[in-house]
């Protein structure tokens, strides 16, 4: 489930800059941006679609961590002409032909379209395949506040962090892992033979080299240590081998 808020004031677009991860300086006409809050660690705090449409602008994010993302907003607020506030407008998905109004969804072609506006009926999509098919992580499941670091989940692939804007928060941890180390750990598409629950830890022998997430069609997403996970692995009773 999705919750929706509506952002205003003069300030709105230069305070959601100096926050997130994704470049949304750019939306002065109708568009989209897909974007994380950190911590100032460096730390995945929440991911959001900023949308202007209409002369509006919006924030669209998963209702469980929605109020604790707007409670960490307003906290930055300060003297910023901005306000925030619930909005009645829905999200609608799909991936087959776009309905007029619709923008694509900027993590990954094969994730479709997203439109904003009075409620629709949404059709049927196994959006786990897709997310496993195309690596996507989802809030709540691969992505865990206070836990994730957004490059090891994938956002410089998903459109989700800019290199090329100022500063935001988190952004000195994040630039750093980029330039000056190789990634040791990360999200990636693994074979699974059985099932096991999310969170299961992935063994490597006698090492735990990470974690199982979604499961589908005989594939999984997973968190390894990537230099643990050559040969067959164990999450409970299945057994994994790396894609």
């Amino acid at each position: 489930m999705r919750s929706i808020f509506s952002i205003t004031g003069a300030d709105r677009l230069t305070f959601l800059q100096g926050l997130l991860s994704g470049d949304v300086l750019g939306l002065t006409q109708d568009g989209i941006v897909y974007a994380a809050l950190l911590s100032p660690q460096g730390k995945y705090l929440a991911d959001m679609f900023v949308i202007a449409q209409g002369g509006a602008l919006y924030l669209d994010m998963d209702a469980n961590i929605a109020a604790a993302t707007v409670q960490r907003l307003n906290m930055y607020r300060l003297r910023a002409d901005v306000h925030i506030a619930p909005s009645d407008i829905s999200v609608t998905r799909g991936v087959d032909a776009p309905l007029d109004g619709a923008f694509a969804d900027p993590r990954h072609p094969a994730l479709g379209w997203r439109i904003y506006g009075a409620p629709q009926p949404e059709p049927a999509v196994d959006w786990d395949a897709l997310r496993v098919a195309h690596m996507i992580p989802q809030t709540g499941i691969e992505l865990t506040p206070n836990d994730t670091y957004i490059l090891e989940a994938g956002f410089d692939r998903l459109n989700g962090v800019s290199f090329r804007k100022g500063c935001y928060v988190g952004q000195e941890v994040t630039a750093r892992m980029r330039h000056k180390t190789e990634l040791k750990k990360g999200l990636v598409r693994v074979a699974i033979d059985g099932a096991a629950p999310v969170g299961t830890p992935i063994m490597a022998g006698d090492r735990t080299a990470g974690t199982l997430f979604t499961q589908s069609g005989g594939f999984a997403l997973a968190h390894l240590r990537l230099e643990w996970a050559a040969g067959e692995m164990q999450a409970g009773d299945a057994r994994l081998t790396l894609v």
